[in-house]
Order: C-alpha cells, then sequence, then structure tokens
C-alpha cells in the first residue's frame, strides 16, 4: 500500500532484510544522524595478519524455505515489522537467508616463505577476484598473503598482477572501513607497480551510502515506507564503521563502477539481470548508476538498492539463459559475480527438505548455469571462506 494512496493507513517497513543480522554484530544503538568528529582509522597494515578467531554463539537452526520465512519480530531498537504479504515486485531477495554464527573453526593457513605471483616478461599480469569481504579484514590480508600478492606488512607485492573486488566490503563483520582503507591503499600500490587493483559496487555500500545520506527518511519501497537507517541496521550495520566513515571512504565508494570485462569475464556484483534496467552498454550502466547516486534523491537511491539485492537469476530453471541475456549485452564469455553465498547457490542450505544446518565448507568458487556463471561469495558471513580466485578457471 503506497503512502497517500487513500486505500487505508499506511503499512512502514523499516527495510528488506538481505541476510539475517548473526549474533556477534556489534550492538549498533539508534543511529542519531550523522556522527561528530571521527577517530582517525588504524591502518590495514597495522592491524595482525591471523584470521579473526571471535567465537560466536553456534547456530542452531535449519536454514528457513524461501517462501516459509519464520517469525519476524521487527528490526532492532523497536522497529516495526514487516507485513505478512509484498506487493508483486517487492522484494529484493528471493530467499530470508539466515547467517550461520562464525565460531573459531575458521584458520586460513597462511606460508610465510610462500613465493609472490610469478610475472609475464610482458604484457599484463595475472587476474585475480575477490568476493565478498563484509568487514572481515584479517581473512582478507591472511588470503591476499596465501595467493601471494601482498606482504606479511601487507604491502602489495604482486607487481604488474591485477585484482578486482566484487563488492560488500562493509556490514556484518568486525572493521568493514578497516577493509576499504586497505583496498584504497592496494589500489596505489598497485597501480605503482604496474598492475591494478579495482573495485565494485555492492549492495551494502549502496546501504551505507544510504543510511550516512538520507538517514531516517521515509522511502516508498513499493509496501509502505523504508528508511535506509532500518535497513543498514537490519542487515549487519557496525556502529564502529558509522562513526569511522569519512567523505573521502564516501567519495570512494559513490564512484564506484557496477560491471566491467576483463579477460572476457563479465565482472558483477549481484547474481541478477537487473543491470539491464540501466543501460545497455557496460559504459551505460556505469555512468547511470553514478548519476543516480549524484542525485541524491532517496527513493531513486531505494529503488537502486532493492535491485542490487536480487539475487539467484542464474542459479534455477533459466539460469543459463539469464546469464545468456546478460553475455550478449555486455560481453564476455563467462559471468563472475559475489553476493549469494556459494552454499545458497549450491543447495547446501535452504533447500526444499530444510539443508544442512552445519556449517557449509566451501573451498573454491562455484561454477553452474551451463558453465557460463561463476560464484565467489564464499560465505565468510556463514562460517564460510573469504575466496580469492585466479581467472580463468579451467572446469
Amino acid at each position: 500500500m503506497t503512502q497517500g494512496a487513500g486505500q487505508g493507513p499506511e503499512m512502514r517497513t523499516p527495510t528488506v532484510r538481505d541476510f539475517r543480522v548473526p549474533a556477534y554484530v556489534h550492538d549498533a544503538g539508534p543511529y542519531a544522524g550523522p556522527p561528530g568528529p571521527h577517530p582517525q582509522p588504524t591502518a590495514p597494515y597495522d592491524r595482525p595478519a591471523e584470521p579473526y578467531d571471535q567465537a560466536a554463539e553456534p547456530y542452531t537452526g535449519p536454514a528457513e524455505r524461501y517462501g516459509q520465512p519464520g517469525p519476524y519480530a521487527g528490526p532492532p531498537h523497536g522497529g516495526a515489522g514487516v507485513p505478512g504479504g509484498e506487493p508483486e515486485g517487492y522484494t529484493p531477495t528471493e530467499r530470508d537467508l539466515p547467517v550461520i554464527n562464525r565460531g573459531d573453526t575458521v584458520q586460513v593457513a597462511v606460508d610465510p616463505e610462500a613465493g609472490r605471483v610469478p610475472q609475464p616478461d610482458e604484457g599484463p599480469g595475472p587476474l585475480y577476484v575477490v568476493g565478498d569481504v563484509h568487514g572481515y579484514l584479517d581473512e582478507l590480508v591472511a588470503a591476499l598473503r596465501e595467493k601471494g600478492l601482498i606482504d606479511s606488512e601487507g604491502r602489495w607485492v604482486a607487481g604488474t598482477s591485477r585484482l578486482w573486488f566484487l563488492g560488500d566490503f562493509t556490514d556484518r563483520g568486525p572493521d568493514g572501513i578497516g577493509v576499504i582503507d586497505l583496498v584504497m591503499r592496494l589500489s596505489a600500490e598497485a597501480a605503482a607497480a604496474g598492475g591494478y587493483c579495482k573495485a565494485l559496487m555492492g549492495n551494502h555500500e549502496l546501504l551505507l551510502l544510504g543510511a550516512r545520506r538520507f538517514g531516517d527518511t521515509p522511502v516508498n519501497s513499493g509496501a509502505g515506507t523504508a528508511t535506509f537507517q532500518a535497513a543498514w541496521l537490519l542487515n549487519g550495520g557496525q556502529k564502529t564503521d558509522m562513526e569511522r566513515l569519512q567523505d573521502h571512504h564516501l567519495q570512494w565508494m559513490a564512484r564506484l563502477d557496477a560491471m566491467e570485462l576483463a579477460d572476457g569475464h563479465l565482472l558483477v556484483h549481484s547474481d541478477t539481470t537487473a543491470y539491464l534496467d540501466y543501460g545497455d552498454s557496460i559504459e551505460a550502466v556505469n555512468d547511470t548508476i553514478r548519476e543516480t547516486l549524484t542525485r541524491n534523491d532517496a527513493d531513486e537511491c531505494w529503488d537502486l538498492f532493492r535491485k542490487f539485492t536480487k539475487r539467484f537469476a542464474f542459479r534455477d530453471d533459466g539460469g543459463a539463459q539469464a546469464v545468456r541475456s546478460l553475455l550478449e549485452t555486455y560481453g564476455g564469455s563467462r559471468i563472475v559475480h559475489g553476493h549469494s553465498p556459494i552454499p545458497y547457490l549450491r543447495g547446501d542450505v535452504g533447500s526444499e527438505d530444510g539443508g544442512d544446518s552445519s556449517a557449509p565448507v566451501v573451498e573454491e568458487p562455484h561454477v553452474y548455469a551451463d558453465k557460463l556463471a561463476i560464484g565467489m561469495d564464499g560465505g565468510v558471513t556463514m562460517a564460510g571462506k573469504l575466496l580469492v580466485q585466479q581467472l580463468p578457471l579451467d572446469n
């Protein structure tokens, strides 16, 4: 029901959940507007490189079936509940994905004597992609070291190698701003060495931008009103990230591209065909999304966020055709994406029989949709693995 439609009282939906907020996230507390002076963030290379091993309560329940969400008591801090039935076209995510709480079981072995990435005699270096990080700075540092891209001090040592991050740097994990700082620094170091480190925009970048810009401003969600602030909190927003967020972080996020083509791989964040709504070329899509953010219209930005949270377009019947529609429009022979954790793409959790409630095991990217799509979200928020992968994949 839309505001002012004259069809009864307005329904207020504080957000649409992309994932449930795990128990270990910091208590964000009520957000009272943009914070005051920001403390200087700790440089990511001053942090230890060991994997984050903060213990959390174990996950005790099976994943909910699609279309049958469990009882929802509203967002944190007393927000209103989500209506029982949303109108057609409202749901940004096709599943309400629970998060399996992290324990201390994820350990990434790092050989301190591991060699650096071999460099070609001429031309560009090897191409790597990184899945969703979600604030897990220590896991990211360990994974990049394991691949020989950075050294023990967190410095770029991969020469002319090329590194793409597929988005979702913040929320749920302990140090989203530290992750952004690391990526920004590696971008400068890689460029100086003749390579590059670049990043795409994920739905959580849009969410954090919206929470900072618009706060409690109501937006038309398609089922009444929602707010970016409530959406950010419900999707794992961290108070420490908001406190440390500075203008240069906001500018960096707002200028990120949404898609790129690298060595025949179409790189995107979300496994959705919604990119087609924004242009018929990579340049047009990136320009349209950047212009949308520049206009600073809360409803337009919410609609962009909503479309970026859509998922599973490549997974089920018709998935391969959905991939082909994007490849035919934007080029490339394969799509590489993050956003949807591999255990859900594989059906390990959230399957029709309830799935396996234990922590999923993810060791490598997921190739599917007639081998046209590569999923890169190893499920670091589900006690999974933060994936860094060299392309191309042989399988």
